[in-house]
């Protein structure tokens, strides 16, 4: 006879938006404070908090401060992934919140180089790591959180909240720096650098007023009810898990597309060797960003209809392409040409991979080790994503314009995403109760077992 059913657990009404909402909140601040930071590395941070004296070094150092957040996220992953899978999404979710806000609040209050002399730059890259431990549980709890608060048929779109707020607050970064770029030199470098780190208070107060009155998710509790909390995370995801771990450690290298994009070329361009003004290039990222937010949930959607893998495939396969289009741009020198094809690289056909990607990782893997497995797959490469910059810097050759060299290397690290993706499993149709499961279990599901 059958084993009847567990019965299958749903949102609250209107929870799902309210998961979404925090989500695209919590992920704005963190890429806000993000992007003010490798804005500031680009344009700012090698005078502020370096040796003048070799602006090369300085602004290689600068860079490197950008990658050091990402080499803490590993860290944080294993850290909070494990907590935020014992403990629920939402613990975790505020936690994170209030780390990213004080840690880039006080980055504005550091002393520079002159007024205190290597003190200052130490100060940096600890508050800078403080960010990337929040970064390592902030976007999985919210991903894990609004996917499994979302409607079956509607994952994509859902998660997808994740990741326009992204784009949301690399607008809102790029959009506060344009008018403190356009500052003298004198006022930029001595108090006006501070102002954006300043308001990313305002953005933290709102998303933790929303994420405290957040439920805990339908498939947590119903797992937590019905398995109990899981003791060791961890071993569970190496023992069951450990091929889709590897899949997202590979996948996430396509942030390598987004850093090389908002940092590097932005040095590039404004350096000697092209010349353009800081607030072009800033508005470039400002338009990019903006179409970004409109096709990010449209690549979503249509991920919810003919599914994950040919999505993100379009947008690794088209951002290794494009990359080398938007790089030429710059080198002519062309603005035009330029805004064009950075709107096209970053807004349109990077949106894809990116678009999706929050969906396509978190249905990798079983509610007991969802947030661990999104946490560690995506923040170790994120990690080397983050110093992607670091080495292009280096390909760049001395004067820091073998702008090919650099399209290469990029086009070279979106090779593992489309490797990661034409090898993983299409889960859109997947129940999200047995997500993560069927792939690591031969015997029957027990609510569909006879004896």
């Amino acid at each position: 006879m059958s084993v009847p059913a567990a019965p299958r657990s749903t949102a609250p009404p209107g929870q799902p938006k309210k998961a979404a909402t925090a989500a695209w909140i919590g992920s704005a601040l963190e890429y806000y404070d993000f992007f003010i930071y490798g804005s500031a590395a680009a344009l700012i941070f090698p005078e502020v908090f370096f040796d003048e004296s070799d602006p090369a070094t300085a602004t290689l150092l600068s860079l490197a401060t950008f990658g050091v957040a990402y080499a803490a996220r590993p860290l944080g992953a294993f850290v909070l992934g494990h907590i935020g899978d014992r403990l629920g999404r939402k613990k975790i979710m505020v936690f994170t919140l209030i780390l990213m806000g004080l840690s880039t609040f006080l980055i504005g209050c550091l002393p520079t180089r002159s007024q205190a002399g290597t003190l200052a730059p130490v100060l940096l890259v600890l508050c800078r790591v403080l960010q990337g431990i929040s970064a390592a549980g902030e976007q999985a709890s919210a991903n894990s959180m609004t996917l499994e608060h979302a409607p079956p048929h509607r994952r994509g779109f859902f998660t997808s909240f994740t990741l326009s707020g992204t784009q949301g607050g690399q607008l809102l970064a790029t959009l506060v720096f344009l008018p403190v770029a356009a500052l003298p030199e004198d006022q930029l470098l001595s108090w006006g650098w501070r102002v954006p780190f300043w308001l990313s208070v305002a953005v933290a107060v709102v998303g933790y007023v929303i994420r405290r009155t957040l439920d805990e998710t339908p498939a947590f509790a119903q797992q937590t009810a019905t398995e109990g909390v899981v003791k060791l995370p961890l071993v569970i995801l190496v023992r069951e898990h450990w091929a889709d771990v590897l899949r997202v450690i590979a996948g996430a290298l396509i942030a390598s597309v987004s850093t090389i994009f908002t940092v590097w070329a932005l040095a590039y361009a404004t350096g000697d060797s092209v010349g353009m003004s800081r607030s072009s290039m800033l508005w470039v990222g400002a338009l990019a960003n903006l179409v970004a937010l409109a096709a990010i949930p449209l690549w979503a959607v249509l991920s919810d209809r003919i599914g994950r893998r040919p999505v993100f495939l379009i947008g690794a396969v088209g951002s290794a392409v494009t990359m080398f289009l938007y790089l030429w741009a710059i080198s002519t020198g062309s603005y035009p040409l330029t805004l064009l094809l950075g709107i096209v690289a970053f807004g349109i056909v990077y949106s894809a991979a990116n678009g999706v990607w929050p969906a396509f990782y978190g249905e990798m893997f079983s509610t007991r080790v969802r947030l661990s497995g999104v946490a560690i797959g995506t923040q170790i490469g994120f990690a080397v994503a983050g110093f992607a910059v670091t080495f292009a810097a280096q390909i760049a050759g001395p004067d820091g314009d073998d702008w090919f060299a650099v399209a290469l290397f990029t086009a070279a690290l979106c090779v593992p995403p489309v490797i990661a993706a034409l090898s993983a499993r299409e889960t859109h149709t997947v129940p999200t109760e047995e997500l993560g499961e069927r792939a690591h279990r031969q015997e029957p599901r027990p609510e569909t077992a006879t004896v």
